[in-house]
């Protein structure tokens, strides 16, 4: 079947710019959810509608899905107050907002919702944000819609808020102090993400699916901070952090204001190694692309206008 109104909610974040662009590029009628308008500035120059919507009320939500053949929701946080299972932040974002959207498109007769979760999303998970995305995936499992579910691992491109932190970093420090050095992570491209999603976004037989995502290496923590060192040229001494004092350093960082370098919860997920259990499935249509290849044309600063150039070329097709 084919779905040409696309509604997204979180599309204004760093995955959803990619993938409202492609949807763009494949010819699709976009509508983007946002708070406030100005959040989705850098959108305005695509042919797509930005609405002024509070998701997380029923009527605006419904009015938002209204007449869409598709919800595609991306909204996600890393970091939350503590609570058992999960806090309220977790709770709100991951469970509620799910809940909310699969009641939404059962009202308004929408057929078709994609839900970006994570991988090592368990009810049972070691940490409050896998046991909040697995409650969130169930919310999704009880839809009387075609849904499907995308599991990537930690996504890197431009924007990304992983590796352009290590580089910050080595940029500043002679020394990082590194919490779980040996954890896993097997990357992978935010635009190989957004081409998934819109590659089995009209595939009957994708219903149903949950798909993991990952790039094609499988790296340690260390492994990727000595990587972003060996980009830009200068490497900070790591530290590597026995648990005690690496749970220690994370209080710190949740005490201090604003968002945390990093939070005990961060180190509770990475208990579990964040990578595929298998090959990307074949109907996908990836081929992933390595950090190698994409990684220094940005923590260099020689992809500084590359993003803001494509969005140019979609909105002046």
């Amino acid at each position: 079947m084919r779905h040409q109104a696309i509604a997204v909610i979180g599309g204004s974040g760093f995955i959803g710019s990619y993938l409202v662009n492609s949807l763009v590029e494949m010819g699709k009628d976009v509508r983007v959810a946002t708070r406030r308008r100005y959040n989705a500035r850098h959108l305005t120059m695509l042919p797509i509608d930005v609405l002024e919507t509070d998701v997380f009320d029923p009527v605006q939500l419904a009015r938002f899905v209204e007449g869409a053949d598709c919800v595609i929701n991306l909204v996600g946080i890393l970091n939350g107050k503590r609570g058992k299972p999960y806090g309220r932040e977790f709770a709100h974002a991951h469970v509620e907002l799910p809940t909310r959207i699969v009641a939404a498109c059962e009202g308004k007769g929408v057929h078709r919702l994609i839900h970006l979760s994570a991988l090592g999303a368990n009810p049972s998970g070691p940490s409050m944000y896998a046991r909040s995305k697995g409650d969130g995936e169930k919310a999704v499992h009880a839809a009387n819609v075609a849904w499907t579910i995308f599991r990537p691992s930690v996504v890197f491109g431009p924007e990304d808020a992983f590796l352009n932190k290590f580089a910050f970093l080595q940029r500043v420090f002679p020394a990082i102090p590194l919490a779980m050095p040996d954890a896993q992570f097997q990357p992978v491209y935010v635009g190989d993400v957004a081409k998934a999603i819109v590659n089995v976004l009209d595939m009957d037989g994708a219903s149903g699916r949950t798909y993991e995502l990952g790039g094609p290496t499988v790296y340690t923590l260390e492994d990727l901070v000595s990587y972003c060192g060996d980009v830009i040229g200068k490497h900070a001494r790591i530290i590597r952090l026995p648990e005690p004092l690496a749970r220690l350093q994370a209080l710190s960082f949740e005490l201090a204001p604003g968002e945390p370098v990093i939070s005990r919860d961060n180190l509770d997920s990475m208990k579990v190694a964040n990578i595929l259990s298998g090959p990307l499935a074949p109907e996908l249509g990836l081929e992933p692309v390595s950090i190698e290849a994409i990684v220094p044309t940005y923590l260099t600063g020689a992809a500084s206008g590359s993003r803001l150039d494509t969005f140019r070329a979609s909105a002046g097709r």
